[in-house]
């Protein structure tokens, strides 16, 4: 466990002045940051969906993002509720930030930041046959 330091809450800080900007009931509730280690930050709202089970969480639209830009080496990412409040991620996100970078740090509160490794301890895995 880590303290933030002032990148982290920077990136904290752009996370909640994007769901302070696009926070619509029934569509976004929760916004993402993450910062990459050549030092971009993207950012992004959830995507809600009528069948729940299609929503997109904050965190994958900013991989998806960062993906699209061609860099996903992740160094540190964060999600807040509409209230600015940090949420840890969901199962899924943490699988997926895992996927994309296993060494990426996970801002988990106002004093704490770990590693995703220390999120999903036994990390699913495809296994060839």
């Amino acid at each position: 466990m880590h303290m933030l330091n002032s990148n982290d809450q920077a990136l904290v800080q752009e996370a909640r002045a994007l769901i302070a900007r696009r926070f619509k009931p029934d569509y976004h509730h929760i916004a993402a940051a993450l910062r990459t280690r050549s030092g971009q930050v993207f950012s992004a709202v959830h995507l809600e969906a009528t069948v729940g089970r299609i929503a997109v969480c904050a965190e994958a639209v900013a991989i998806g993002m960062a993906a699209t830009a061609g860099d996903t080496d992740i160094d540190t990412i964060v999600a807040v509720d509409r209230h600015g409040h940090i949420v840890p991620p969901c199962g899924m996100c943490r699988e997926l930030i895992s996927d994309y970078s296993a060494d990426c740090r996970v801002i988990l509160a106002e004093d704490r930041v770990v590693s995703v490794r220390d999120l999903l301890p036994e990390k699913y895995s495809r296994r060839a046959e």
